[in-house]
């Protein structure tokens, strides 16, 4: 997707109490998800709200990058596979609790603790690593 064409969708409220901290790119069933970054594969896991999804972390491993709602990932991803920018390493899709009808990549940055547990990490909007 072109930069030009990503719309922050950063810190939008979602329902009473909590905030998006993400980007949601629509786009159609199928388009690829590309690795933001340089970096590792370090989790591909499946769970209730985000579906399929992919932990990438950055080369020095300050950062956890975040793909969820995915269709499928790329073939023969796997993890501990290093990436490229630019990589395919999904599609985008609906699982998880993505509306059937919005097909989407939901995109979070997490700034990683020393232990690397990017459950725990501090969000960052993701919206300034993608423009060019």
């Amino acid at each position: 997707m072109p930069p030009a064409k990503l719309t922050d969708t950063y810190d939008q409220p979602r329902g009473n109490e909590r905030h998006h901290e993400a980007l949601d790119i629509l786009a159609p069933k199928g388009t690829k998800v590309v690795a933001a970054a340089d970096g590792r594969i370090v989790k591909l896991f499946t769970s209730k709200p985000g579906g399929l999804t992919i932990y990438q972390f950055d080369p020095t491993e300050k950062y956890a990058y975040y793909y969820a709602h995915l269709d499928r990932y790329a073939d023969g991803l796997q993890e501990g596979a290093q990436v490229k920018r630019g990589d395919v390493i999904g599609y985008v899709g609906t699982s998880g609790n993505a509306d059937p009808n919005a097909p989407h990549l939901h995109f979070a940055v997490f700034e990683l603790t020393p232990e690397k547990q990017w459950w725990k990490g501090t969000p960052v909007n993701p919206y300034p690593l993608l423009q060019p």
